[in-house]
C-alpha cells in the first residue's frame, strides 16, 4: 500500500502526532510512505531521518500570512495531487486539519485519489475561533473516502454530518517528544498543563483545588501553558499551594514537567479528547478528569485514573482527594504506565490504521 502522510501544521501536538503515526507507518511491512508538509514544521529533520520522500511546502506565519497565501493554494493544489500522483498513492491521509485544508482537499477527490480525513474535533472549543468551522469540516468530510477519529463523541458528529461516511475509531496515541527525559521528585501533586482556555474549567479547577487545600492543607497545583490565567480563572495565582506558569512550553520539556507531577488534572468543562491524557499514562502519571466529551473512553475509571461525579467543584475535589491517597495512587500509577505502553505502540495504531485502509480501498496493495 502507498500512503502519502499530509500535514501542513508546524509545532505542538499535531506535529508530534504526525511524526509519531509517520514513525509507525514507516515500519508497515508492505506500506510505501511519502510526506507532504510545511517547510516551517519545527520537527522536519526527525520526518526526514525516515528516508521517505518528503515535499515540503511553504505555508505562512499568523492570520496576515494565512490571507495573503491565498493565491499560491491552487499552485500547492496542484503539487500535492502531483506528489500523490507522482508516487502513485493508494490514499492521502490528512493526520491533521489545517486552515487550508478545506481549500486543497476538493482537488484530491476531483483528480480521483482518495483522501483520508483524521478529525481530532468536531466542534470548535468554546472560546476559541469558530469562523467557517461547519463550512471547512463539511467541506473536508465531503472530499473523504473515510474518517479517522480518536473518540465516539467525535465519530458521532462526525456521522451526523456525513452519513455512511466508513469511520474508524483508533485510542489516541502517547506522542512523547524524542528529547525528553523524566524528571525526579514530584514538584507538585496536581498538574493542569495545556493551553489555558476557558473551556477548559480553570475556574471549576481553582474552585474544587480551594475546597481540596481546606481538607488537605500542605496540597499543592501546578498551572503550566500558554494564555491568561487571570481571564480564564480570576484569583487562581493567588490561592495558597497554587504555581502558575503562563508560558509556552516546548516539546522536549513536556515529559519531564509531566513526570515531575504525582497527577495530572483535566477540568475541562468540553473536549473531543485530551492529547495530553495518553501522555501522563505513558510516563505512569495518573489523571482526574471531568466526565466531559471523550475523556470518559481514554481513561478507565479506578484503573489508570479518577473521572470526577459530575462537573462541579465538589465532585472534582473529591477525586482529587482520592488521587492523595497513597495506596490508592500507587494503584492508579501502575495502572497508568500499562494502559501508556498500550498507547506507545504506534506500529499497533498503524497496523489498526492500514488493515482498515485496505478493507476500505478495494484497489490498494493487500
Amino acid at each position: 500500500m502507498r500512503i502519502l502522510l499530509w500535514y501542513w501544521g508546524r509545532r505542538g501536538g499535531g506535529a508530534q502526532f504526525a511524526l509519531c503515526l509517520a514513525r509507525g507507518l514507516a515500519r508497515r511491512p508492505g506500506v510505501t510512505l511519502a510526506l507532504a508538509l510545511a517547510r516551517r514544521n519545527e520537527l522536519l529533520d526527525r520526518f526526514a531521518a525516515l528516508r521517505a520522500p518528503l515535499d515540503a511546502v511553504e505555508t505562512f506565519s499568523g492570520a496576515v500570512g494565512a490571507v495573503a497565501g491565498l493565491p499560491r493554494l491552487p499552485a500547492l493544489r496542484r503539487r500535492l495531487v502531483g506528489a500523490a500522483r507522482g508516487m502513485k498513492a493508494d490514499v492521502v491521509v490528512s493526520a491533521m486539519n489545517h486552515v487550508w485544508t478545506p481549500l486543497v482537499a476538493p482537488g484530491l477527490r476531483r483528480a480521483g485519489i482518495p483522501y483520508v480525513a483524521m478529525v481530532h474535533d468536531a466542534l470548535p472549543h468554546p472560546g476559541d475561533p469558530a469562523l467557517a468551522w461547519e463550512w471547512r469540516l463539511r467541506r473536508e468530510l465531503e472530499a473523504a473516502w473515510g474518517a479517522v477519529v480518536f473518540s465516539e463523541a467525535v465519530a458521532a458528529a462526525v456521522a451526523t454530518r456525513r452519513p455512511g461516511l466508513p469511520i474508524l475509531r483508533l485510542p489516541l496515541g502517547a506522542h512523547l517528544p524524542d528529547d525528553g527525559g523524566p524528571a525526579g521528585a514530584p514538584a507538585a501533586d496536581f498538574l493542569f498543563f495545556g493551553r489555558l482556555r476557558a473551556y477548559k474549567g480553570l475556574d471549576l479547577l481553582r474552585d474544587a483545588f480551594a475546597i481540596l487545600r481546606a481538607r488537605h492543607p500542605g496540597a499543592t497545583l501546578r498551572v503550566v501553558g500558554e494564555g491568561d490565567p487571570e481571564d480564564c480563572a480570576p484569583g487562581l495565582s493567588a490561592l495558597p499551594g497554587v504555581t502558575v506558569e503562563p508560558r509556552w512550553v516546548p516539546d522536549a520539556e513536556m515529559p519531564s514537567l509531566v513526570a515531575a507531577s504525582r497527577t495530572v488534572v483535566l477540568p475541562y468543562r468540553e473536549a473531543s479528547q485530551s492529547g495530553v491524557l495518553p501522555i501522563a499514562l505513558a510516563l505512569g502519571v495518573p489523571v482526574v478528569a471531568t466526565p466531559v466529551g471523550g475523556l470518559p473512553d481514554q481513561l478507565e475509571h479506578g484503573v489508570s485514573g479518577l473521572l470526577a461525579g459530575t462537573v462541579t467543584p465538589e465532585a472534582l475535589a473529591e477525586a482529587m482527594a482520592a488521587a492523595l491517597d497513597p495506596a490508592r495512587h500507587a494503584a492508579l500509577s501502575a495502572g497508568a504506565r500499562a494502559a501508556g505502553e498500550r498507547l506507545a505502540d504506534w506500529d499497533a495504531q498503524a497496523g489498526l490504521l492500514v488493515d482498515w485502509l485496505r478493507d476500505l480501498l478495494p484497489h490498494a496493495a493487500r
